[in-house]
């Protein structure tokens, strides 16, 4: 199963990436929303993880023009706020 992985925080970009690889998932790791959305456009995934506040474009952003443009890939989004 291929992964789009988008967070900006490196650490735990590199942690998560880090299980999901040792559990079998091909992984890309991205570090903002232009970059998630790229690559959303230029690939195929199983699932796309979002992190809703990144750089350039937020994870909502990232999802309403995937959406737009007709992908239909799930998505999940993370956040660390409380509301």
């Amino acid at each position: 199963m291929k992964l789009l992985y988008a967070e900006d925080e490196a650490a735990m970009s590199e942690a998560v990436v880090d299980i999901l690889t040792y559990h079998n998932y091909l992984v890309d790791a991205v570090y903002d929303g232009e970059e998630a959305l790229a690559y959303a456009q230029a690939e195929q995934y199983d699932g796309i993880i979002l992190d809703i506040m990144m750089p350039k474009m937020s994870g909502l952003e990232v999802l309403r023009s995937l959406r737009g443009a007709g992908c239909t890939t799930p998505v999940l989004l993370l956040t660390a706020k409380g509301r």
